[in-house]
């Protein structure tokens, strides 16, 4: 069965399907268009979620990393990123291989079946026009053979006539015969033209029209099985990179099983592990008697009720446990210090008699203090509560120190070797050099082989500093979890306001005794004193600041600052350029005072 054959007379039909069947390509194509926009937003919003909680560089989640909780989550985002690119694939294979094809093979068809119809039209016409002259032909053979049967009717009542002459009966016959004679004319022409539209319509209705229709069915057929393989490459499109996205599924699965809890513990206390003892009890300190700020044993930094170190906890919550504890790692032996509950006798070879206080001792206490001790630089609220960092990092916790120190040391161990390298293969270029001058000349790497070996120098000297220092941290981390590191304001107000004539030994650099040292009471006291009213109150403002420039703030004890901004003077500049300053929320530290214009309250 076909369409030339069954459908040769529904011309109209044959028109409509094809053309339906045009648009349903158009409509399928759009379709698809629109799948591929949605899975490429899908992709975009899903690489948009995945920058957004991947952590910035340098921030305090990309450092927390090193733990396996941590990483599963980066694993995820990852995992997510490479399931939104296997969507961007979906649609851009969807686009290449359906809806760019389609369209061109539409553009095809729709030519085709332009070319086929146009074909039909012309013999449709073709057919019309024979009818045309066949209809024409037979007219004027009608109206010749009535004009002839007309004239012979004409010619025969003439002859009968009596009256006529023979002039007009011969006349009346030849005007018959004439007539007779073109009716014959037309007749044949009518005949001939009745055969060539018989023919005509024959091939128009059993060989024209019935290919015609046929290649409209071949092409609608084609038109279908490619439609067909578009459905099919629909779904093929997203089952070829379904198991990339399965893959992509498993790795978000295997994430979450290498979370493990108790590495991601032993790894937080591997980081933060100080390497110091717990505080020990705090001793009993009788107010009940008079308060000697030369002589006295007590803290005047501690009075009132002891705080135990649940206390100091909460109340130094920003702070790393290393730094509170400190007033805690003070553990003199007994022989050194007088028990608290006692207090010490007044003596002469102590030092003067204690002042005359007036109603509130402690009042005068921190105004004689304000008076001794003499401003610091590298205190905790300045420098917002972070020690000051030390090439030796001595500023660090024990463990952390020798972590750190290790570290280091393996890092100029690998620069040092990488140097060695390149100085051997100096070397082996200038031997070939010697031997074969045409290939370059050996004078020339002389500047480099110098660098190196400078270079070369200088690491050894590093390395060997840092293999001292952790020698040194290594040797001296028990006396530190004994003793613990004082403040050197503490040491200047001791040394400053001692007045009995008495020596006080040496202190190391990272601020704990040298070996043959002892620790004086009264400095563990005055350290003490220092950071409870240092955590208690703030310094008022003595005046305002605005930023004349933009400053980063990238070395410790500074903060950063903007353009315009204005900020609180909280110290002014001692002579050495710089000016504490602090913000509305609380942070303080140090800033150029050419960067600023100051005005002081006066």
């Amino acid at each position: 069965m076909d369409w030339g054959t069954d459908l040769w007379d529904q011309y109209d039909i044959i028109d409509k399907h094809t053309q339906s069947g045009l648009e349903l390509v158009e409509k399928y194509v759009k379709f698809v268009k629109e799948r591929t926009e949605i899975e490429q937003n899908y992709a975009k919003q899903l690489r948009n979620l995945t920058k957004k909680y991947n952590p910035k560089r340098g921030c305090r989640e990309e450092q927390e990393c090193r733990f396996s909780n941590h990483q599963s989550f980066l694993d995820i985002l990852n995992e997510m990123n490479d399931y939104a690119g296997q969507r961007e694939l979906i649609a851009e294979n969807m686009m290449m291989n359906i809806c760019i094809e389609l369209t061109k093979y539409l553009q095809e068809l729709k030519m085709e079946r332009k070319t086929h119809l146009s074909e039909a039209k012309k013999a449709q016409q073709s057919l019309e026009s024979t009818y045309k002259q066949l209809d024409s032909s037979k007219k004027r053979f009608e109206r010749e053979w009535r004009e002839a049967d007309k004239a012979a009717q004409y010619a025969e009542k003439t002859d009968q006539d009596i009256n006529a002459t023979k002039a007009d009966v011969e006349k009346a016959k030849q005007q018959a015969n004439m007539r007779t004679h073109i009716a014959e004319e037309c007749k044949n022409d009518y005949a001939a033209q009745l055969q060539k539209y018989n023919q005509e319509q024959s091939r128009f209705y059993f060989s024209d029209v019935p290919l015609i229709f046929n290649k409209l069915q071949d092409m609608d057929e084609r038109r279908v099985r490619k439609l067909a393989q578009g459905y099919v490459l629909f779904s093929d499109t997203e089952r070829h990179v379904m198991p990339i996205i399965g893959k992509c599924l498993e790795g978000v699965t295997k994430a979450g099983t290498n979370v493990n809890e108790r590495n991601d513990s032993i790894a937080l206390i591997e980081q933060y592990k100080s390497g110091f003892e717990r505080p020990g009890d705090l001793d009993f300190e009788d107010y009940s008697q008079g308060i000697n700020r030369a002589s006295s044993d007590s803290s005047l930094g501690t009075l009132g009720t002891p705080k135990g170190p649940l206390e100091l906890l909460g109340k130094n919550r920003s702070k790393p446990f290393w730094l509170f504890s400190k007033k805690s790692k003070l553990s003199p032996s007994p022989s050194s210090l007088t028990p608290l509950s006692t207090p010490p006798a007044p003596s002469p070879a102590n030092g003067p008699p204690s002042p005359k206080f007036g109603r509130d001792p402690l009042s005068y206490c921190l105004k004689e203090i304000n008076k001794t001790v003499k401003p610091r630089i590298s205190s905790f609220r300045t420098l917002g509560r972070t020690p000051t960092v030390t090439e030796d990092f001595g500023h660090l916790p024990p463990e952390q120190r020798r972590k750190r120190l290790q570290q280091k040391l393996d890092d100029i161990g690998k620069e040092l070797q990488k140097e060695a390298d390149q100085s051997e293969a100096l070397g082996k270029m200038k031997d070939v050099y010697e031997k074969n001058p045409q290939m370059g000349d050996p004078a020339s790497l002389s500047p480099q082989i110098n660098q190196t070996a400078q270079n070369m120098e200088r690491l050894r000297g590093e390395l060997n500093k840092y293999e001292s220092w952790l020698t040194e941290a290594g040797r001296r981390g028990d006396s530190m979890l004994r003793r613990g590191t004082l403040r050197e304001d503490a040491l200047s107000y001791t040394s400053h306001s001692n007045n009995n004539g008495s020596t006080h030994e040496p202190y190391s650099p990272d601020g704990t005794h040298s070996e043959e040292g002892t620790l004086d009471p009264s400095q563990a006291i005055y350290a003490e004193f220092d950071d409870d009213f240092e955590e208690e109150e703030l310094v008022a403002p003595i005046g305002q600041c605005t930023a004349m420039y933009n400053f980063p703030g990238a070395s410790e004890g500074t903060i950063t600052m903007q353009e315009g901004e204005v900020l609180s003077v909280v110290e002014e500049d001692k002579g050495d350029g710089w000016t504490r300053v602090r913000r509305a929320n609380g942070n303080e530290g140090y800033i150029p005072t050419s960067y600023v214009s100051i005005s002081i309250s006066k």
